[in-house]
């Protein structure tokens, strides 16, 4: 009750002058009415001036942590007393004042109250100093009084945007740059750059959350942005760039956190995105390129499509966890591995021989919903590729192997890939592969129409044979080898009821392709089934007439090519476990004066034995080239069918946009040599589909 008694009598002494000059002139509406309006004003201003100098001196004389809190009970009389004063002059406020365009009542108090305190030469460094000082001070960890300092700050609020910004916000943003330029100076040179993001985004808080406590909403922009310039922007390229903390080593070692962190604070600076795809993508690019080109890795294609695999994971992982699934930044990932993944030629055989491996019977993934998964990451190496077409080549190589052989995981897993690979690149690309599928189909009819006729087979062996369309299957070189009179007559019964139920038509054994499963009796008396291809079914054949046979005899005989019967005969003889024939003289290689015997002391714990081909999983190095050349020849009528249809829309064209839009139709399937183009482009005017322009030499017009 005394306090508040006390305020109340300081709040009549202001008055005191005002009131006794209302009493004397009656009622403030009197005085305004009877054009005493001017006085009346005046002598506010004076009353007004008078006791905000007597509040000035009290401030001045405040000391140390006092000094605000005795402005403060100030700045609350004073507001009080105007309150008092503008409901006694409202008559004056309402109409003298609009009328003579004076500053209102309770502004006029506001303004005196800013020149004559705040704006003190006495007063004004000093509050200003101490507000900066207690800011500095709860930078540094100590506890202030937050209270206090939001009445301050919303009493330099209340009296204008100007006084707020213009005397305490920039003076306060300039300190703040200072202290974090220092401030960030000695952390960037003691901390790691995870903990240093860590500091910058506390300091962002902290900022963020004293804004809300005591400052004017509009400042948070204003000192995120010197936070973010001197913490982040000014320090960017070497935070990004740290050796074993920064960007690259976040990457390596996965830290999802600290580049989340690192992708949200950069956000706030300018280029601070690109600048972090631009590292990213160089080191994808290096580590690459490192993978790609090492000869060690090289030797397993399908550790190598793993490992590819398995980098893809990992960005593609860090993309969508730390960075949002940001487009720009899956873009640019994409575009790194389409460069590794091209330097190397044979990445598309690779991964025709990953799928391979994972289609084909006896792999681990046996789960169909697994071989889906794996399927789909494989198709997105595939879109790097810059040569599918190659790949087509291969794929349809090592399809056909998986068809003939059996050896398919699953008819459901082969089509998918399938339906992939059509919806990637379109029916032409897939044509010739499903035209694979329904070669089985009618060949499984076919075989059922053989053995369902009339015509007696008696004791024959049986046979199963798969036609094949020329041109949906991979060509193969036609090496026929003489075939044992028991499967020769049989297959000349098959080729006549083949060609005489179709008109037309040509068979052609491919003996090197077939395989076949014979019942063995061996000297020791144990019995096996044998499954082995043609080539190794004729040569054992052999031996049901001969005891011991000469490489020449077998060769004579069964007319097999010299490279691939040198092969049938290691495998034969020289694989363990498996040698089923002996040589004589022993050694790894075949020479031409070897004697081939069965071994009669051959045993196994299976009743049914495979025998495998000694066979390369890569291409030979000839075999690579032939390859090349074939993909080659097959591209030359694809680069002619798109500069004549160019041509024929365009009817006049110079050399280089040929080469353009032929690039950009093509480059779905393959990279277009430019070389390449200007020789088909040379083909088509000797066959006089275009011709040269006769006065400028690189234009070209198209026939009609």
């Amino acid at each position: 009750m005394a306090q508040n008694s006390i305020t109340c009598l300081k709040q009549l002494a202001f008055l005191r002058n005002i009131i006794v000059y209302l009493h004397s002139g009656r009622t403030a509406y009197n005085l305004v009415l009877h054009k005493h309006g001017p006085k009346l004003y005046d002598k506010l201003i004076e009353n007004m001036k008078e006791q905000l100098q007597e509040m000035g001196t009290s401030i001045e004389a405040a000391q140390g942590g006092l000094f605000l809190e005795e402005l403060q009970r100030k700045w609350y009389d004073h507001n009080k007393a105007l309150q008092m004063v503008r409901d006694i002059l409202m008559y004056m406020d309402r109409v003298f004042i609009p009328t003579n365009k004076k500053t209102p009542v309770f502004d006029l108090g506001l303004d005196l109250w800013r020149d004559t305190i705040v704006r003190s030469p006495k007063i004004h460094a000093r509050l200003f100093d101490t507000l900066l000082d207690i800011i500095h001070r709860e930078r540094t960890g100590e506890v202030i009084n937050r209270s206090l300092m939001r009445s301050t700050t919303k009493m330099l609020m209340d009296l204008g945007s100007s006084v707020y910004q213009d005397d305490f916000e920039k003076p306060f943003l300039e300190a703040s740059a200072s202290f974090y330029s220092g401030e960030s100076q000695r952390f960037i040179e003691c901390c790691s750059c995870g903990e240093y993001l860590k500091k910058a985004q506390q300091r962002l808080d902290e900022e963020a959350e004293r804004v809300s406590q005591y400052m004017d909403g509009k400042t948070d922009e204003k000192i995120t942005a010197v936070v973010v310039k001197e913490m982040l922007a000014n320090h960017m390229q070497r935070l990004i760039l740290m050796e074993n903390s920064g960007l690259v080593k976040m990457l390596v070692e996965d830290r999802y956190e600290d580049l989340t962190m690192m992708y949200i604070l950069f956000q706030r600076v300018p280029d601070g995105h690109s600048t972090i795809k631009s590292v990213m993508n160089s080191h994808v690019k290096e580590t690459g390129k490192n993978m790609v080109t090492d000869p060690e890795r090289l030797k397993d294609p399908v550790d190598f499509v793993q490992r590819l695999l398995n980098e893809k994971d990992k960005y593609d992982s860090i993309v969508t966890t730390s960075f949002s699934n940001d487009k720009s930044f899956q873009n640019a990932l994409n575009s790194s591995f389409e460069y590794f993944i091209n330097l190397n030629n044979r990445c598309p055989e690779f991964i025709s021989l990953y799928v391979d491996n994972k289609l084909r019977k006896g792999t681990k993934e046996a789960n169909e919903e697994d071989v889906e998964t794996v399927l789909d990451k494989v198709m997105m190496l595939f879109r790097y590729l810059q040569e599918k077409d190659l790949f087509e080549k291969y794929y349809k190589q090592h399809l056909a192997k998986r068809l003939l052989s059996g050896k398919a995981t699953s008819d459901d897993s082969e089509r998918s890939m399938l339906v992939k690979l059509k919806t990637e690149c379109g029916y032409q690309f897939t044509s010739k592969l499903e035209g694979m599928f329904n070669d089985l189909k009618t060949s499984h009819d076919t075989t059922q129409g053989f053995y369902g006729g009339a015509t007696p087979l008696g004791d024959a062996p049986t046979i199963s044979v798969q036609i094949l369309t020329t041109g949906s299957w991979p060509t193969q070189p036609c090496n026929t080898c003489n075939l044992p009179p028991e499967i020769l007559g049989v297959s000349e019964m098959f080729r006549g009821y083949y060609l005489g139920t179709h008109n037309g038509r040509r068979l052609t054994w491919q003996t090197n392709m077939g395989t076949a499963d014979i019942k063995a009796v061996f000297g020791n008396g144990s019995k096996h089934e044998l499954n082995v291809s043609t080539y190794q079914m004729c040569v054992l054949m052999l031996f049901n007439s001969a005891d011991v046979l000469s490489y020449r005899d077998i060769e004579q005989t069964t007319a097999i090519p010299a490279a691939d019967l040198k092969r049938c005969l290691q495998s034969l003889a020289l694989v363990k476990g498996k040698n089923v024939l002996r040589k004589d003289p022993m050694s790894r290689d075949i020479s031409d004066d070897d004697s081939f015997y069965v071994n009669d002391k051959f045993t196994s714990k299976l009743f049914k034995v495979k025998i495998g081909t000694v066979v390369t999983q890569k291409e030979s190095e000839p075999e690579k080239m032939e390859t090349r050349q074939r993909v080659e020849e097959d591209r030359k009528p694809q680069i002619e069918a798109a500069i004549v249809r160019i041509m024929k829309a365009r009817r006049v064209l110079d050399h280089n946009s040929i080469v353009t839009e032929v690039t950009k139709q093509l480059q779905p399937r393959f990279m277009p040599n430019p070389v390449v183009i200007k020789k088909r482009i040379e083909s088509l005017i000797e066959r006089e589909f275009l011709e040269r322009d006769k006065k400028d030499r690189k234009l070209y017009r198209y026939l009609a």
